[in-house]
């Protein structure tokens, strides 16, 4: 199959048409950040990204044929517009974190049951040639779809970063479909990473435009996160084109790191997960003197980095075992780097080479509100 990028041009401009043409209607409909608490901005911002990159991926997908559409793309497109439905309410209403994971999870069960997507062979992580899930396939593939949904729900927390990271995935996402010779997967993901580089288009800080004019919201961030999953499955769970599930992990490090450690680190006291303070990865790197664009360019490259080293290290046989055990350390030292937060600022503030800014008490105390109304959500 030859490349052809009329496509992902298409969902590029798609995108960012119906972003500007959604912005009157997010206003109208009241479908915007209102900057308040630990938000930043000091605007209110229209959270229709995740939809403007539904419709123009979708659109571009059916003119085009990339490639046509059949019953697993149709199972993700309706699991994908579930979630753009409950994210766009969530983001009009704040609705309570547990209806947001119900329809997570009836996604998930979506691209299982009708996409015939899900993990089933978990022996390469191990080093094994054979280890089936079995029974436990499907509730293992709904808790991992799950867990990079919110993953890339949690590190929304600043202009550029989701967008960008999970460009930087995409696009190593299409790199390891086209090593392993799966070239239909790579012209559909290449109009994914055509929609999302749309709406980066709109949120990013430019020179010219210092603060984002659409952000992802609960829609978009669920979006982004269930298309990770379903191309991560799709990728490593595939006889015919091969790639090791130790790979996805480190296509997308600092999402799952930061997830990983925030949750666990929100359980140990005696928290929800999904429990809003300021201590993810981004709340540090702005309080160590980073600005939005900076920290977002810089997790970036240290993805990217991460997912080239790790690829690089896969050709050379690095026993797989090693490479999972080597993200397990990383998200240790990040869990105890990041124990005491002085210590975490001040350590990115010395790679920065400036003093660190004044940490209110706040950024370190929870907020005092119960954690039905008070949940990580983007921004």
């Amino acid at each position: 199959m030859r490349f052809d990028p009329t496509a992902a041009l298409a969902a590029f401009l798609a995108t960012a048409f119906v972003l500007w043409l959604l912005r009157p209607v997010a206003h109208r409909l009241d479908l915007l950040d209102h900057p308040h608490g630990r938000k930043d901005h000091a605007h209110p911002t229209p959270v229709t990204g995740g939809l403007a990159i539904y419709i123009g991926c979708l659109a571009a997908f059916i003119v085009f044929q990339v490639p046509h559409v059949r019953d697993n793309l149709a199972a993700f497109s309706a699991a994908a517009l579930l979630l753009v439905v409950v994210g766009l309410w969530d983001d009009k209403r704040d609705i309570s974190w547990r209806w947001r994971i119900l329809a997570q999870v009836v996604a998930a069960v979506v691209i299982i049951q009708w996409g015939g997507v899900r993990v089933e062979q978990i022996g390469p992580v191990f080093g094994l040639s054979d280890l089936s899930l079995g029974w436990l396939s499907v509730p293992f593939t709904v808790f991992a779809t799950v867990g990079i949904i919110n993953a890339m729900n949690m590190i929304d927390g600043a202009d550029g970063q989701a967008g960008l990271l999970g460009l930087a995935a995409l696009v190593m996402l299409m790199a390891a479909s086209i090593y392993a010779g799966n070239h239909e997967l790579a012209v559909r993901l290449s109009v994914l990473c055509g929609g999302l580089a749309g709406f980066l288009l709109w949120n990013l800080r430019l020179p010219w435009r210092p603060r984002a004019h659409a952000f992802l919201g609960n829609a978009g961030s669920a979006l982004l996160g269930l298309v990770i999953a379903w191309v991560s499955f799709r990728l490593t769970q595939n006889q015919g084109h091969p790639v090791n599930p130790v790979l996805a992990m480190w296509l997308l490090p600092v999402p799952v790191m930061d997830c990983l450690v925030v949750s666990v680190r929100r359980m140990r006291q005696g928290r929800s997960p999904f429990f809003a303070d300021r201590t993810h990865i981004h709340h540090i790197l702005q309080d160590a003197g980073f600005g939005p664009t900076r920290a977002a360019l810089h997790l970036t490259w240290f993805s990217l980095l991460c997912g080239l080293l790790v690829g690089q290290a896969m050709r050379m046989n690095v026993p797989n075992p090693l490479l999972l055990a080597l993200f397990c350390v990383m998200c240790v030292g990040w869990y105890a780097l990041t124990c005491k937060r002085a210590r975490a600022v001040a350590f990115f503030a010395r790679l920065r080479r400036s003093p660190p800014r004044p940490i209110d008490r706040e950024s370190v105390q929870q907020l005092a509100v119960p954690p039905d109304h008070q949940t990580d959500t983007t921004q």
